[in-house]
């Protein structure tokens, strides 16, 4: 959580050098849906599929041009992330193995964004730092039919990345009064697992892949 608030600090000192600096400085909040899965060299990479979750928080958005062609989007948002098992059996050794439930991973986001806008049409890139909250895990493993283990509660996070360097990009539209409607990626290049990890295999090499829908709005800029 410490690197979290470093983190959060220097994004307020990058906003304060700006200000003075930039043609229009924005404030806004924006909320929506996410799309998530694992990716990365899986086992058994089909018996992981896509879970709904959601984000939500605040962004700045500082001009760099008068005609709001290009500027700079810091955002700090709560996303949830994580996958859902298939409904399906695979056998290993001979025996029947079927996952069911799902896990839920509760991150910090801090992307900082690129904004090229034309007209309404607007298209975003730029590096994402994440902070793991927590993980909630709700999921059972059978085997044979029978129930082999149960899990139900928050996971322990000791060997896992709880600090993730990732990118996002996106395109949407913004109205001159400031709502806005967008469609992004993220993606990560931190593996969720430290090296060394001897626990589930499902997270060994695992990566997060989120897609995400939101709406927002800007508030008129000075």
């Amino acid at each position: 959580m410490k690197k979290s608030l470093l983190a959060a600090a220097a994004l307020l000192a990058t906003v304060a050098v700006s200000e003075s600096k930039a043609q229009g400085i924005r404030f806004g909040l924006k909320g929506g849906g996410n799309l998530s899965n694992i990716s990365g060299d899986l086992t058994n990479e089909d018996q992981y599929k896509n879970k709904f979750g959601f984000h939500g928080g605040a962004m700045l958005n500082i001009g760099l041009l008068d005609d709001g062609f290009l500027s700079v989007q810091p955002e700090v948002l709560f996303s949830q992330k994580g996958f859902t098992y298939a409904d399906d059996e695979f056998t290993v050794g001979g025996l029947k193995y079927k996952y069911d439930g799902d896990r839920t991973y509760n991150y910090i986001d801090v992307p900082v964004l690129l904004k090229v806008r034309a007209g309404g049409a607007y298209f975003e890139a730029g590096p994402q730092y994440s902070y793991l909250l927590k993980v909630k895990d709700e999921s059972s493993v059978s085997v044979n039919g029978n129930t082999a283990f149960q899990r139900q509660g928050v996971a322990n996070l000791d060997n896992v990345n709880r600090n993730e360097i990732g990118y996002a990009a996106g395109l949407g539209y913004q109205a001159d009064n400031g709502f806005m409607l967008g469609l992004r990626y993220n993606g990560s290049f931190t593996d969720f697992a430290k090296d060394g990890y001897t626990g589930d295999a499902d997270v060994r090499n695992a990566r997060n892949s989120v897609f995400q829908a939101s709406v927002g709005f800007l508030l008129p800029g000075k």
